[in-house]
């Protein structure tokens, strides 16, 4: 085996393992550089076969998480101790025949479908992330948001309805409602004063949207039973709903945009493609295996 100290560090059977199992979609999703022979140096022959800097390049983005820890110099020596070390077993199982077994053939069909089908599906979800698409789905998604009405409040959270009137009783002589909360309420929030910050009806439980939405700002409410237990509310303040600014959810929209787009080409796709499921009755309903998430903008805590 090839020498490097890196080896002890980083050992062949992790490699091979991280290998054999990481995503080969995400490094088809980043792109490959096209490399000029000047920028692409031969970094190491293992009997006679070239190693490259674009084959370090590639094996960095395949074996990323496991390097995260490193300094450069240090990654691109275990890197490259990787690749070395796969150019010669890659060679001895060649020896071996491993590329005739059924279920290496198997997993090769398997893998350059997958491959395929990733990087097309990059190129189309790239080729559909335009600004206008983006601006257009922020645009859209804005008119859903602005007007509606949202709450900013705090609570306590108690068990029983005798700890809440107890609280309440504080309150009404004038005691802190956030210092209450630290003290007694049983939320997670709890050292925060009990804020909740901003929130719309349906983002709360019924029981809790109905009062706070009914009481006006500096007003506490009398105690509050939920499937949590017991609240008392506070309201701060109210607002109309904003859409937050396009930048700050622009990596989002990005993400659905694209995956909208990829699902969209593969249901066109499915459209004319022969597909028969030994699996189920002919009637089944076909599976839409590609469908993107949901777009979101989530409203600001304060």
């Amino acid at each position: 085996m090839t020498s490097s100290s890196s080896a002890a560090k980083f050992g062949l059977r992790d490699r091979l393992a991280y290998a054999a199992t990481g995503c080969l979609a995400m490094v088809l999703l980043a792109g490959q550089p096209v490399w000029a022979e000047e920028a692409n140096p031969v970094l190491a022959k293992v009997n006679g076969a070239e190693i490259r800097q674009s084959d370090v390049a590639l094996a960095e983005e395949e074996l990323g998480p496991s390097l995260a820890q490193m300094d450069p110099a240090t990654k691109k020596d275990n890197v490259l101790a990787f690749l070395i070390d796969m150019k010669i077993v890659a060679k001895a199982a060649e020896a071996k025949k491993i590329e005739e077994r059924d279920d290496f053939k198997a997993r090769l069909a398997f893998t350059r479908n997958r491959l395929l089908m990733d990087n097309l599906l990059a190129v189309e979800g790239k080729a559909a992330t335009t600004e206008d698409a983006m601006k257009k789905v922020y645009d859209d998604a804005s008119k859903q948001i602005t007007g509606e009405q949202e709450v900013h409040a705090r609570h306590i959270l108690v068990e029983t309805e005798d700890e809440a009137k107890a609280i309440e009783d504080e309150l009404k002589k004038g005691a802190d409602f956030a210092e209450l909360a630290k003290k007694k309420s049983k939320d997670p929030g709890a050292s925060d004063g009990g804020d909740l910050g901003f929130f719309t009806k349906e983002q709360m439980v019924p029981e809790f949207s109905t009062v706070a939405f009914a009481l006006e700002p500096g007003k506490i409410s009398d105690p509050v039973k939920s499937q949590f237990g017991w609240h008392i509310i506070k309201v701060e303040e109210k607002r109309n709903r904003k859409a937050p600014d396009f930048e700050q959810v622009k990596a989002q929209i990005e993400t659905y945009v694209t995956r909208k787009a990829q699902a969209d080409y593969v249901a066109k796709l499915r459209e004319t493609a022969k597909v028969e499921r030994m699996d189920q009755p002919t009637e089944a309903a076909k599976p839409d295996a590609m469908k993107p998430a949901d777009s979101k903008m989530a409203p600001s805590k304060k």
